[in-house]
């Protein structure tokens, strides 16, 4: 069986001791802060550094844009896996996100026609950030055991919609920026102190949207707990996965309530910048193995429907 090389793009929110644990490929998604192109990633630099000057920088009212990963940056970075014999399973974050997934297929089809004799399996994660990266750990640990890609591919794709994500913004204005809500709606959310929770959702492709919404970071928190409790499974027998776009006071709060239930495996870092970067600093998401998100109950549907109507 041929070892097989593991790579995700920045969007997936890999921690760096764990990239370099496991030996992950990251291929980083590019934005421009104020107009200046800088990788979101890069091997070698303090990603927490990186971070916080980008957060800081957001705060300042720095203009950020991002951009998607193209098919020939991730063909340059698969390539030499594929020439060395190697399989290669590449991971993105939810094609109902980002258009980079598509580049991603785009980049397989013309490499497995130079590499006829190895495969490419690219896993449409329907998710973003610590959620994607949870899929990325548990395939290292697959590989880790002796599974083969195929067997991790396969477990991969039928596990995307297992990992459920919950998350909260600080300030309106980023998701208005990025369309995700209106500017009537940002003003007035902002003049009332409403924090949406976000959740990756049960479609397919996978998107964002809003689960709730609360009034003050606090009360947003509390329902991002009462959803890890209601869809949670196995808590203390899994990793379960913090982010946050410099608010480290949230992500330890958020921590405390894990342990109060019993969760001791927790990892923390802070938002990759392609997905925090749309939703500003301050932002905070809680990420978890639970139950699967299309298979709700009608009860958990009427809960939702009500909770989105709200």
């Amino acid at each position: 069986m041929n070892k097989f090389d593991i790579f995700a793009d920045s969007g997936n929110n890999i921690p760096e001791d764990l990239v370099e644990k496991y030996g992950i490929g990251v291929i980083p998604y590019l934005c421009t802060v104020n107009g200046v192109e800088q990788p979101c990633y890069e091997k070698g630099v303090p990603f927490v550094e990186t971070a916080k000057k980008f957060y800081a920088d957001m705060r300042a009212g720095a203009e950020i844009k991002t951009s998607l990963i193209g098919e020939a940056r991730f063909e340059e970075h698969l390539t030499p896996s594929l020439q060395a014999g190697k399989d290669v399973i590449l991971f993105t974050i939810s094609s109902g996100i980002s258009g980079t997934h598509a580049q991603a297929v785009a980049a397989k089809e013309e490499l497995e026609k130079k590499f006829p004799a190895n495969k490419v399996y690219v896993i449409d994660t329907a998710n973003a950030s610590m959620g994607s990266c949870l899929l990325v750990l548990k395939v290292a640990e697959m590989r880790e055991s002796g599974a083969g890609a195929k067997e991790c591919a396969a477990w991969a794709n039928e596990n995307v919609y297992t990992v459920n994500s919950f998350v909260t913004v600080d300030d309106l204005k980023y998701l208005r920026k990025g369309g995700r809500v209106s500017a009537v709606a940002a003003i007035a959310g902002t003049l009332l102190n409403i924090k949406p929770v976000l959740w990756a959702n049960d479609t397919e492709p996978a998107k964002l949207e809003v689960f709730c919404k609360e009034r003050g970071k606090k009360k947003a928190i509390a329902a991002i707990m009462k959803a890890f409790d209601d869809n949670v499974e196995n808590p203390t027998e899994q990793t379960i996965a913090i982010a946050h776009a410099d608010c480290e006071e949230d992500a330890n709060e958020i921590k405390r309530m894990l342990a109060e239930r019993g969760v001791t495996n927790v990892i923390t870092d802070y938002y990759d910048l392609c997905t925090g970067g749309h939703a500003g600093p301050g932002t905070v998401a809680l990420f978890f193995f639970g139950k699967d998100r299309r298979a709700k109950s009608e009860a958990q549907k009427k809960l939702l429907f009500k909770r989105k109507a709200d």
